[in-house]
C-alpha cells in the first residue's frame, strides 16, 4: 500500500511503503533518547535544511536556463544514474520520483516530445517500457550536473557538520542504550 505525500507539482506524487515520510510521533521521538540536544545540534540541522532548499532552488534555476522543467530534470537524472540490470522502466521511474504511475507515463511523454527520452519495449517482457536518454538530453543533463557538483561542494562544510553532529549523536545514543 502507498501512503500519499504532499503534491510538490501538478503530478500526483506518491511515497512507496519502504520509506514512510511520516515523522515519527511524540512517543516514537522520545525512545531512546541519550542526551538533550544541544544549541550546536540545533544549528547543525538548521544549517542543512537550509543547504537543502538553497541547493533545491539552485538546482531548478540549473534546470531551467538548461530549458527544462525541475521534475523533466528529475526523470532525466533518475534514468542515467538508475543502476538495475536493464534501463529504468516507468514504473521504476514514478517509484523514483514518488509519483503516480499515469503521472510518469505523462511525463515520460514529454521527454519523447522534447526528443530528450526513447521508450522501447523490454525483451524480457514486451508490457514493460524501458526509458532511454537520448544524446540530446546526456548534454542537458551533464550541463545541469555540473552546475550542481559546483554548488554542492559549497555545500560541503554544512555537511561535514551534520555528519559530525549526527555521529556525535550516535555514540551519545549508543553508551546510553548500553550498545556501543
Amino acid at each position: 500500500m502507498l501512503a500519499r505525500a504532499r503534491p510538490r507539482s501538478r503530478a500526483s506524487v506518491q511515497q512507496p511503503a519502504s520509506a514512510p515520510l511520516k515523522p515519527p510521533t511524540s512517543d516514537e521521538g522520545r525512545k531512546g533518547r541519550g542526551r538533550a540536544l544541544s544549541e550546536a545540534d540545533y544549528k547543525a540541522v538548521g544549517a542543512f535544511r537550509l543547504a537543502l532548499r538553497k541547493f533545491a532552488a539552485f538546482s531548478e534555476a540549473a534546470a531551467q536556463a538548461a530549458g527544462v522543467s525541475s521534475q523533466q530534470h528529475q526523470a532525466l537524472l533518475a534514468i542515467r544514474a538508475h543502476g538495475g540490470p536493464e534501463p529504468m522502466s516507468i514504473s521504476d521511474l514514478a517509484e523514483c520520483l514518488m509519483i503516480k504511475n499515469h503521472s510518469a507515463v505523462e511525463l515520460v511523454g514529454r521527454l519523447v516530445a522534447r526528443g530528450l527520452v526513447i521508450r522501447t519495449p523490454s525483451e524480457a517482457d514486451r508490457r514493460r517500457i524501458l526509458l532511454r536518454l537520448t544524446p540530446e538530453a546526456e548534454a542537458v543533463l551533464e550541463e545541469i550536473t555540473r552546475h550542481n557538483l559546483r554548488e554542492l561542494g559549497s555545500t560541503a562544510p554544512v555537511l561535514r557538520d551534520l555528519l559530525r553532529t549526527v555521529r556525535r549523536i550516535g555514540k551519545m545514543g549508543a553508551s546510553h542504550s548500553g550498545e556501543g
